[in-house]
């Protein structure tokens, strides 16, 4: 099969790049598969493994896509696109918008939220990882997404981890938003590392006790979760999202309060590090997600629809952000 990758932004991704990764190690594992890959994305690509096109927003999506393709899987929404059958894949909360018919969901709850039963979950490549090092001394916690997002809730993560005694190394974004109320004292422990790669990320991950992730909204998926756990670190965040399918009582506790999740952190060695690892190797690779992903293709490619209706989100009066209590 010939595959055409679509996005608006250029891979691979040095540091973060959540979509970016995940569309590389798709290709990869794709292309491992026999498969022709072909990316169409931002200016500046490369890819070993893959003939790479380079995305003009201002062109005709149509006049972009090359004959010789059999499926396209775009990474964002478009209109107008009829050359060849196509999926696209939805990775973020995209509010109260009608979407493609053939969109594809990255959990089960952010489907459902939108009135659909079609969802890939995210996967990890554990090639592009450190080893997972689960008998390492665990001296930290940590805290992994964009630092300055109010709904990611950097200051919950610190307020859990002060509460229970731990030093917390926050990972991800360009700065702290110390608009948040955020008061750094000498005993608050807080490092701040922002943006790292794989490599440091690894290296903060294999010695933590215990992923952070007290979200204020409804969470699409959370690579962060995945790769966490991976690492033998036990995921402690609140119910939201695709959280309560992600994170069962074995590999994490799920709360609204803080109080209850910084008991739970205390307890942290309750957690088995070989069961959350081995949980995130069986559940969440990339082969796994190659081969959901193959079953969307051929069904498009067959002239199926993905969805009976556009999909749009059901409910529109939730807040801004969801309840974080003490």
């Amino acid at each position: 099969m010939n595959i055409l990758i679509v996005n608006n932004t250029p891979i691979p991704a040095t540091k973060y790049g959540g979509t970016e990764r995940i569309i590389w190690w798709l290709g990869r594992e794709l292309n491992r598969l026999g498969h022709k890959i072909t990316y169409l994305v931002g200016a500046g690509s490369t890819c070993p493994f893959a003939r790479v096109l380079i995305y003009d927003p201002a062109v005709d999506i149509n006049q972009q896509v090359p004959d010789d393709i059999d499926v396209v899987h775009f990474q964002f929404q478009v209109s107008g696109f009829t050359k060849k059958p196509y999926i696209v894949t939805v990775h973020n909360n995209p509010g109260g918008v009608q979407l493609d018919v053939n969109s594809v969901f990255v959990s089960a709850n952010h489907a459902q939220r939108h009135g659909s039963a079609v969802f890939v979950h995210n996967a990890i490549d554990t090639a592009d990882y450190q080893t997972s090092i689960l008998g390492n001394k665990r001296i930290h916690t940590h805290f992994l997404a964009k630092a300055a997002w109010r709904v990611k809730n950097v200051k919950g993560a610190i307020d859990v981890a002060t509460m229970s005694g731990n030093k917390l190394v926050v990972l991800g974004g360009t700065r702290l938003n110390l608009k948040m109320g955020l008061r750094f004292t000498s005993n608050l422990n807080v490092r701040f590392k922002g943006m790292v790669g794989d490599e440091a990320k690894s290296a903060v991950m294999n010695g933590s006790k215990a992923l952070l992730f007290p979200v204020l909204w409804h969470e699409p998926f959370g690579i962060a979760i995945v790769e966490s756990l991976y690492f033998g670190c036990p995921v402690f965040g609140t119910p939201y999202g695709s959280l309560p399918e992600l994170v069962p009582a074995e590999v994490g506790l799920l709360s609204v309060s803080k109080s209850e999740l910084a008991a739970g952190l205390k307890n942290v060695e309750s957690f088995n590090k070989q069961y959350c690892h081995q949980y995130a190797v069986d559940n969440f690779n990339i082969g796994k997600m190659a081969a959901a992903y193959l079953t969307l293709y051929e069904q498009v490619l067959n002239g199926r629809k993905l969805n009976l209706a556009r999909p749009e989100l059901i409910n529109r009066d939730q807040p801004k952000y969801l309840p974080w209590n003490n």
